[in-house]
């Protein structure tokens, strides 16, 4: 008996996941019902949504600093530029990075603008970006009722992602050059389609502290500084 009534319960839910199968033709990206959904809250699965994007973002941004600044992805021994970017976001990632020196998060992203690291520049940003992103939440990638996000964490990232931005485009060596080329600001042609990817990053993190603090009734303690003499907030 006891087992009829828990098909009774499942089998709607089964239903449901079979009707909404995604649109092959659509450009939106879902995924249908699985059974690991009945633990989890919206915010669980906004939360999913929401990194998934953030790790696309980091990944096309690895990409696009790679083209301007190919002599960084060499410097690891790849023997392509898809061959780097799957190093850390392709299915065999080890989270082996020794030329990072161990560092991780916040301090990786300012290996990139130290004059004396010999190692891949673009790897140290957007690796140490990737870290700092899932530290904020709580290392994790996919989220349960039991677990509980810090919207002070979340709106801190977001902050991070600014100072990183900043610096990325006004950081130089000793010689006055940039230690990484990202957007072109002069010629015929304005590129500015990184600070477009910051910005959707930045935007990602900040609505979803919105949404934790608005559901757990928790409130962010905003700062307001320079981005020019900011440094890097604790996750």
């Amino acid at each position: 008996m006891n087992g009829c009534r828990w098909m009774l319960v499942i089998l709607p839910l089964l239903l449901i996941g079979c009707g909404s199968a995604p649109d092959r033709n659509s450009p939106i990206k879902t995924r249908q019902f699985q059974m690991d959904d009945i633990a989890k809250s919206d915010v669980d699965m906004v939360a999913e949504i929401q990194i998934r994007f953030s790790m696309e973002h980091l990944r096309e941004l690895m990409e696009k600093l790679y083209r301007r600044n190919p002599r960084e992805w060499r410097k690891g021994g790849a023997a392509s530029l898809d061959q780097a970017v799957d190093r850390v976001f392709g299915i065999g990632r080890t989270d082996r990075f020794p030329e990072l020196q161990q560092k991780r998060g916040t301090d990786a992203v300012m290996l990139t603008f130290d004059e004396a690291y010999r190692g891949d520049r673009v790897l140290a940003f957007v690796e140490g970006l990737r870290g700092m992103i899932l530290a904020a939440h709580n290392g994790k990638q996919s989220f349960y009722l039991t677990d509980e996000l810090d919207p002070q964490k979340l709106y801190n990232a977001a902050r991070n992602i600014e100072i990183a931005t900043w610096k990325l485009g006004h950081t130089r060596d000793s010689e006055g050059r940039l230690f990484l080329v990202s957007n072109q600001m002069v010629g015929p042609v304005i590129n500015l389609s990184y600070e477009r990817l910051f910005g959707k990053l930045i935007a990602l993190q900040d609505g979803m502290a919105r949404i934790v603090a608005q559901s757990s009734n928790r409130r962010i303690k905003t700062i307001i500084q320079s981005v020019a003499s900011a440094v890097f907030m604790p996750i």
